[in-house]
């Protein structure tokens, strides 16, 4: 099955996901996108010899740009990485439950509109949290909505920083992200394996 990944940013997490599916019979990472040219995510692929392309906000939300694209390169499912922006309504149509997020909160907990990146860790600081974690769920066109796939959680003190939150829940997805991508891709039906 190809993936594709989509970034906005350094592309640790693209950079994983990679690595982990190097060499699966299950799983080619066939493309990374991103919306923005100076994403280190674009250089972290082709270091690794995987397609990576620039695609602006605008062309995003074509439609006859681009499905054409992601034809282009057989996509079956849909990774986004820290990917900034929302997915197109058309998009989430084409590829119903094949296109999933990963989200640096406990989701319903500080999602939605402006929730992202240090946002998240400096409000769980604020909030007085005693744990964080990362989620992965689906994507629907509500903001951080979708239907939740997994969770894993870590304590944190009172004494951490938005920096030391955001640590923590860093290790979480370099230790579960692909992993989750995988049983997702497993526990379609047979019948989709050749989605498109």
């Amino acid at each position: 099955m190809n993936i594709a990944i989509f970034v906005s940013g350094s592309g640790s997490n693209c950079e994983n996901i990679i690595r982990y599916f190097q060499g699966s019979e299950l799983v080619n990472t066939a493309l990374v996108v991103s919306n923005r040219s100076d994403a280190y995510a674009l250089t972290r692929a082709k270091n690794l010899n995987v397609p990576a392309v620039v695609v602006s906000k605008a062309d995003l939300n074509r439609e006859e740009f681009l499905l054409p694209l992601l034809d282009r390169y057989h996509i079956d499912f849909i990774v986004l990485a820290g990917f900034l922006l929302m997915a197109p309504l058309f998009l989430i149509n084409r590829y119903p439950r094949r296109i999933i997020n990963l989200h640096p909160a406990l989701l319903p907990k500080f999602g939605g509109k402006g929730m992202w990146g240090h946002h998240v860790h400096e409000a769980v600081k604020a909030a007085g949290e005693t744990e964080t974690g990362m989620t992965v769920h689906y994507v629907s066109e509500v903001c951080d909505g979708g239907e939740i796939i997994a969770q894993f959680r870590t304590p944190i003190s009172s004494d951490d920083t938005p920096d030391d939150i955001a640590a923590k829940e860093h290790e979480l997805e370099m230790a579960h992200f692909p992993q989750v991508i995988e049983q997702v891709i497993r526990s379609l039906p047979a019948d989709d394996a050749k989605f498109r």
